[in-house]
């Protein structure tokens, strides 16, 4: 049996290993479904307080607070095989590196320009908000839609330039209530997973599969969330994006990038078991980590403290294990076969709530106060995010299907 040593410094023996992953799949889903169900708790009155994201000075999570770190720790666990994969296709580093770059720059241009719709005004701008977010999100999938290789190219390029042009013209006459013009005010959710692909992926590229290089990296990111909110970091690095130097939220993603690697060693080796008491133990380590550090900076998911980095980790690895025995162990994927396409085509998912409520808004629908209060509110958010879940599966299979 390999020594610990060992494990570390050689890279990760990959050529048995699929490059997608049912069960980190469903994890996703599961998480985009979360996503959606506590972003559309806005609509709802009387709801349990633990639901809901916490106040940027309490020191707490509720259960809105955890979602987007798990989703981050995910995007991690999805690179190295998304990266072997197409390495194996021939991708060269430089190739690779090119396509981090445009999946990263298209994350960033998504997420501003819906950040950009939350403050917009829309009587100076002459568009609603609604019919803002409408165009961006229809110009998103005509750019970046993976169109068969049947269709004609001028359909393809005409489509992408369509996307591309009304995005531009969307920046142009866009006024603010706050800024007067189309600007970052902050990056938005895409944006954040955006950096922190970025520097992931390019951390991931390099490493090839190398352990020690993986966890280094992640111990980087780590001192650096810790650095940062001991204030001992120098004014300078502040040129770099915060959602990079910050170090919470790369650390996050490495996380995943770590846990991905180990997994797949422990796969290809069919030692299940071993595996899982490796997961538990990490799992048992980061939450004495939150604890121990919890009482220096809290748990804050808005302030991106290291006791959140390392409790949502510890969450996570957790779910994976239960997610993992449960359908490539025990076979019980087709359990979660109606969210599945929030978990293949996640970009598109995200969108869905977009269309919805611009939909609302264009038709002056609105739900009756019943459904709106209480368990019945909670019961329609959670229908909500898992209609959101089919049409993706239905846009899907009539060919639009996001892919950067």
């Amino acid at each position: 049996m390999p020594q610990p040593e060992t494990l570390l410094t050689q890279p990760a023996t990959l050529t048995a290993t699929p490059a997608r992953v049912e069960s980190i799949d469903i994890l996703r889903a599961l998480t985009m479904i979360l996503m959606i169900f506590v972003n559309d708790l806005w609509s709802l009155k009387g709801i349990p307080l633990w639901l809901e994201h916490v106040s940027h000075e309490a020191d707490g999570m509720g259960l809105a607070d955890s979602v987007f770190p798990a989703f981050l720790f995910i995007v991690g666990m999805s690179l190295p095989f998304a990266i072997n994969a197409r390495r194996k296709k021939g991708d060269s580093g430089a190739t690779l590196v090119g396509h981090v770059i445009s999946r990263s720059i298209a994350l960033l241009v998504m997420g501003v320009f819906l950040v950009n719709g939350e403050s917009i005004s829309e009587a100076t701008t002459g568009l609603t908000r609604a019919g803002w977010n409408t165009l961006s999100c229809l110009s998103f999938i005509l750019i970046w839609n993976a169109y068969p290789k049947t269709v004609a190219k001028w359909v393809l390029y005409g489509s992408k330039g369509l996307g591309i042009a009304v995005l531009l013209i969307l920046a142009f006459i866009y006024r603010g209530e706050e800024e007067p013009r189309f600007a970052t005010h902050w990056w938005g959710i895409l944006g954040l997973i955006g950096w922190a692909y970025l520097a992931a992926s390019l951390v991931t590229v390099f490493a090839r599969n190398r352990l020690l290089f993986l966890v280094s990296a992640w111990t980087i990111f780590v001192l650096l969330s810790i650095a940062n909110h001991a204030d001992l970091l120098p004014e300078a690095i502040h040129v770099i994006p915060g959602a990079i130097s910050g170090g919470t939220l790369v650390g996050l993603t490495m996380g995943g990038v770590v846990i991905a690697t180990l997994f797949q060693t422990y796969r290809n080796r069919g030692d299940n078991t071993k595996m899982t008491l490796v997961f538990l133990a990490i799992a048992i380590i980061l939450i004495g980590l939150a604890i121990y550090t919890r009482q220096f900076w809290g748990i804050s998911k808005l302030r991106e403290t290291p006791a959140w980095l390392f409790l949502c980790s510890a969450l996570t690895i957790l779910a994976f294990i239960g997610i993992y025995w449960l359908t490539d162990v025990a076979g019980k994927a087709n359990w979660f076969t109606l969210i599945k396409p929030a978990g293949t085509d996640t970009l598109l998912c995200y969108l869905m709530p977009y269309f919805a409520y611009a939909f609302m808004g264009f038709l002056h629908l609105r739900l009756p106060e019943v459904v709106l209060i209480g368990s019945i509110g909670l019961l329609k958010s959670f229908l909500f995010a898992l209609l959101c879940a089919w049409i993706t599966g239905r846009l899907n299979r009539a060919g639009v299907k996001l892919k950067l």
